[in-house]
């Protein structure tokens, strides 16, 4: 301890770790690296949106929400799973899954917005 500190004494047990025994599964990453696929998400979105005319490009907002839903790792399958290769939908992730999903995500949006250029035009209507 440095010197003048104070030590707090709390109620519970603090000798064991949360995984002992009170908890008999795992339990699920809620947030971070998933951020980035948001950040992704947009960054695409900005760079892609034309105007053509008085019409507006929705094609890569449509491709880039679906595959968002779609690739949430847990959602509908995850790769890796905890204990197989593909688990489908068990509502859990993980860094490794994360990180699969988004090479995937990034994959597929460049074929379909890049590659093959989807384009969904609105509101040029007379």
């Amino acid at each position: 301890m440095f010197p003048n500190s104070i030590t707090l004494v709390l109620a519970g047990n603090w000798n064991s770790s949360p995984g002992d025994k009170r908890m008999n599964k795992t339990t699920a990453t809620t947030t971070g690296p998933q951020s980035a696929l948001i950040f992704l998400s947009a960054v695409t979105l900005l760079t892609k949106w034309r105007v053509v005319g008085e019409m507006a490009d929705w094609g890569p907002v449509l491709i880039a929400v679906a595959l968002f839903v779609l690739l949430t790792p847990g959602l509908l399958f995850q790769l890796p799973g905890k204990s197989r290769v593909v688990e489908f939908n068990n509502m859990q992730t993980s860094g490794v899954s994360i990180l699969v999903h988004t090479i995937i995500y990034f994959g597929l949006i460049t074929i379909f917005l890049i590659a093959i250029g989807v384009h969904i035009y609105t509101g040029g209507g007379d």
